[in-house]
């Protein structure tokens, strides 16, 4: 079986190689087998699938960070153009909405 840690340097090239479509099958090969509880294959599945979700989610949240950066609007909301406060961008660096505007929404 091949090691899932360190298999991706990034992120992205995480998505390019496929480790988001394999890491399903690794995590099976992983599994007991119980034969006592047929929902439980399912309820891993449904696991795996919401953690590749949040990180595809993830991983456009950054991407939409670049292109600020890039854009020169990096640290200005994405709905109103205020200022995000350094605070927020050092605790989520791909943040797009200030607190109040998060909150609301």
């Amino acid at each position: 079986m091949t090691n899932t840690r360190g298999s991706c340097s990034q992120v992205s090239g995480c998505e390019s190689n496929g480790f988001f479509t394999k890491l399903p099958r690794r995590l099976a090969a992983n599994e007991s087998g119980d034969i006592a509880d047929p929902a439980e294959p399912l309820t891993a599945q449904e696991m795996d699938d919401a953690v590749i979700a949040g990180l595809r989610d993830r991983l456009g949240a950054i991407e939409r960070a670049e292109t600020r950066l890039r854009e020169g609007t990096f640290g200005r909301s994405i709905a109103s153009g205020q200022a995000i406060p350094d605070e927020r961008l050092e605790a989520d660096p791909a943040a797009e909405l200030t607190v109040e505007e998060a909150s609301e929404g």
